[in-house]
């Protein structure tokens, strides 16, 4: 028996689920993470921290992990109340969480395209309709034509990535803001990259007080250098958190994730601390990638969307064949890299060179 066997919902078959490629090579550039891992200091925290509730694993978590969601809304500032911050496994559950509230059968999602491939797949599984609205050929957006588009189309849930993912620019608050006032129903801002954008650069945080029905999603599997704890979460307005708790899964949130988020939180300072160099080491690949004559988008993330290649997928054979794992992901012509160490960025400049 194979897949085409079973029943499966008709809406699912030919499709392939999502995933970077993980292989075993020198130098992985290719999945966003941070490439700092935790000090000693903090695994030793985090040790003493899990062993205070070791003895507790038979009972279930905090339902609600209300001690974390009051850490996070501290950490995002903004004036953000407890009741306004919901936490789950990984932005992507957060996401699932959105669609199974305000999606579903008979409603529509949009998303201007390119940008998160999850945000279609996890549409796509929760039977709500996906609707392209295309970025401009630079990958920015047009507002007039994005609020045109959602005045056509009138999608129950439109998402915008910023900083964008792949293309890793972000948006300017003024076009968040208009496609927020002209969107019938939810506005969900990924600002997953958030941390990494260019200095001054303004969150969507800052217009939720003028929009109750937008989301801004964030996690903590960038800039925290905590891909492994699987923690996502989100800030919107109480009533949105609520409407969350009605297809939330009892106790979602395990007790090891909730202890390894807050000790994360108690550390911020030094898991953060690596943003400005990652930010440098961003800036100056993109200026190397511009000296060999390649086409760069610009970037407010920790990775960087380079290209044009009438074969990229010969280009990123050649780089993996020298020891470098970057991404074949985003529009035809393109490929990504995540930003490493100096190294990491030493190897990649190497290998790519090599092809070229």
């Amino acid at each position: 028996m194979n897949l085409d066997d079973l029943p499966i919902r008709d809406d699912l078959r030919g499709k392939t689920p999502y995933g970077a490629p993980q292989l075993d090579v020198p130098v992985r550039l290719n999945t966003n993470e941070n490439p700092y891992p935790p000090s000693p200091g903090l695994v030793a925290d985090l040790a003493r921290a899990i062993g205070e509730h070791a003895g507790e694993l038979n009972r279930y978590p905090d339902r609600d992990a209300v001690e974390l969601r009051a850490g996070l809304a501290a950490y995002l500032g903004h004036g953000l109340a407890t009741e306004q911050v919901w936490a789950a496994n990984g932005s992507n559950e957060v996401l699932q969480q959105i669609l199974q509230a305000f999606g579903g059968h008979g409603r529509t999602a949009m998303g201007f395209e390119p940008s998160y491939s999850m945000h279609p797949i996890i549409t796509s599984g929760t039977s709500t309709e996906w609707i392209d609205a295309s970025r401009e050929e630079d990958f920015s957006l047009d507002p007039g034509k994005a609020v045109a588009a959602i005045e056509e189309h009138r999608p129950d849930i439109v998402f915008i990535t910023s900083p964008n993912n792949p293309t890793g620019t972000a948006q300017p608050l003024d076009t968040i803001a208009a496609i927020a006032a002209a969107a019938p129903g939810i506005v969900v801002v990924d600002e997953a990259y958030a941390e990494f954008a260019r200095e001054g650069t303004p969150s969507a945080l800052t217009l939720l007080p003028a929009h109750p029905r937008m989301i801004v999603t964030r996690t903590m599997s960038k800039a925290f250098a905590m891909a492994g704890t699987r923690l996502g979460y989100l800030a919107a307005h109480p009533a949105v958190v609520q409407a969350l708790l009605l297809v939330r899964l009892p106790y979602h949130l395990s007790t090891l994730t909730q202890t390894a988020a807050r000790v994360a939180l108690r550390h911020q300072e030094e898991l953060l601390g690596t943003v400005d160099a990652l930010r440098r080491e961003r800036d100056d690949t993109v200026a190397w990638l511009r000296s060999k004559g390649l086409v760069v988008a610009d970037s407010d993330a920790n990775f960087v969307l380079f290209g044009r290649f009438p074969d990229r997928r010969a280009v990123w054979q050649g780089v993996l064949e020298r020891g470098v794992l970057i991404r074949e992901v985003g529009p035809p012509e393109w490929l990504r890299v995540s930003i490493g160490t100096g190294e990491e960025m030493a190897a990649f400049r190497a290998a790519l060179e090599g092809v070229l």
